[in-house]
């Protein structure tokens, strides 16, 4: 070697290409896990393809075939001119109460959720709203009640509904060209005499993914209890109360004209489209799982590396004993071995076992080496008691998603005031870095002293 050469900076130079090296096989591990929730993403996608798929109410709501007669001056003739269209009759207040069950679905080692939800539904309706239509012009068709879902294979027993005690027959399909997917209703003739009547009926929903309500009411109001205790509550209104448990959840969510405009945007529509209506809407949540949370592992990879390779160099450089650079890969390696068993671990264990076996496997494999290359059973336990401590503490870090980046800086400045407070006294200029050239003393500085 070169006397210009520091041993220092080569060993150093060293070790980072030795954990640059290590990137490879991390590499691997990000891929793999990649792979294996592709793979898992396409399983959910199969369970909610032989089910059902996402949920979205519409309704009810009483569509009312309308055709009007009038006249226009064509060449200073009044000719007379017909026109149809489907007039919406929304509902003055609509109260949906669901009792939500969760079950999970396994195809293989994969899991996926399936969700039924008992629906009563509650409207009440208006007339005063159809005096706009009660014109000698305006002759009007038979009713009928319409609700749409997102997907007709979830819909199960439907209790028929009633109309003021009345019981009616219910028909597949909306009986809208637009809207094929949901029920309807046929009703009778309405009277213009009567002020309100209420709809009321009951339905069983099964689906995968989102259950979505549309508040066509005036007022309208959602209440969901479900078994499910990882909810995500999405659309376009957050739930007004809701309560979480590790049994499940409870919300409520309420809305009215005033907030989401859907009167005037069905006053002069004669057709709708469900995914452009704004709903309330939860998701069936999968909590972070053991492909996201190992992949956030491999994240910290190079900090545990780093860390290790730190102590290492500390331990060899305070008590003189050296180690190839080899050792250094071998022990990398070891620790990349770690994720690769987390991650066949917790496909079939669970994460939070996957971590503590991989952890104990990782730490005895490397105390053994260690004891046979450092020759000393005490630093060799010392070292993976160490390693079992870093292990615990990046579960932590992974298990605490909002306060990780602090958790994480936490970690590094504790590791470099420990690798500050281990080397205050030593000579670096023994590793071998030169030394600076001693400058002549000046006349001042003679004097001065």
């Amino acid at each position: 070697m070169s006397k210009s050469k520091s041993p220092l900076a080569v060993k150093i130079v060293t070790l980072v290409g030795t954990m640059l090296l290590l990137l490879i096989p991390l590499m691997v591990v990000r891929g793999l896990i990649v792979e294996r929730a592709d793979y898992r993403s396409v399983v959910e996608e199969a369970i909610g393809q032989s089910t059902s798929g996402p949920q979205k109410l519409v309704g009810p709501l009483i569509a009312i075939p309308v055709t009007e007669v009038y006249s226009t001056l064509e060449n200073n003739h009044e000719v007379s001119q017909k026109r149809t269209f489907i007039h919406f009759w929304l509902p003055e207040s609509l109260m949906v109460e669901g009792n939500q069950n969760v079950e999970p679905r396994k195809v293989g080692i994969y899991e996926g959720q399936v969700w039924k939800t008992d629906i009563n539904v509650k409207a009440e309706f208006d007339t005063s709203r159809l005096e706009a239509l009660n014109r000698d012009n305006i002759t009007l068709g038979k009713p009928f009640m319409v609700m749409a879902v997102g997907d007709t294979r979830g819909i199960g027993a439907v209790n028929p509904p009633s109309l003021d005690g009345t019981p009616l027959l219910v028909e597949p399909g909306t009986g809208i060209a637009r809207e094929s997917q949901g029920l309807h209703v046929q009703l009778p003739n309405l009277p213009f005499t009567q002020k309100k009547f209420n709809l009321d009926f009951s339905l069983v929903l099964s689906g995968t993914g989102n259950f979505s309500m549309v508040p066509l009411g005036r007022n309208s109001e959602l209440v969901l209890n479900s078994n499910w205790p990882h909810p995500n509550f999405i659309g376009d209104f957050l739930p007004v109360t809701r309560e979480v448990s590790p049994t499940g959840f409870q919300a409520r969510w309420q809305s009215s004209w005033f907030a989401n405009n859907l009167g005037e945007r069905f006053a002069e529509a004669d057709k709708f489209s469900s995914p452009e209506l704004p709903s309330f809407s939860v998701s069936v949540a999968t909590p972070a799982d053991h492909y996201q949370l190992t992949d956030r592992a491999t994240k910290y990879a190079l900090l545990l590396i780093a860390l290790t390779f730190t102590a290492f160099f500390v331990f060899e450089t305070l008590t003189g004993r050296r180690m190839h650079p080899m050792q250094y890969l071998l022990v990398g390696l070891s620790l990349v071995m770690f994720y690769f068993l987390l991650l066949a671990l917790s496909e079939h264990i669970g994460f939070t076992p996957a971590w503590v076996t991989a952890s104990l496997v990782g730490a005895l494999m490397n105390g053994v080496y260690l004891q046979a290359v450092l020759k000393s059973w005490r630093s060799s336990v010392l070292f993976t008691l160490a390693l079992l401590v870093l292990d615990g503490v990046m579960w932590g870090l992974l298990r605490s998603e909002e306060s990780s980046l602090l958790l994480g800086t936490g970690v590094l400045l504790i590791a470099l005031c420990g690798v500050m407070f281990l080397t205050r006294n030593l000579d670096w200029y023994a590793l071998g870095l030169p030394k600076a050239p001693k400058l002549p003393e000046s006349d001042e500085l003679r004097i001065w002293k």
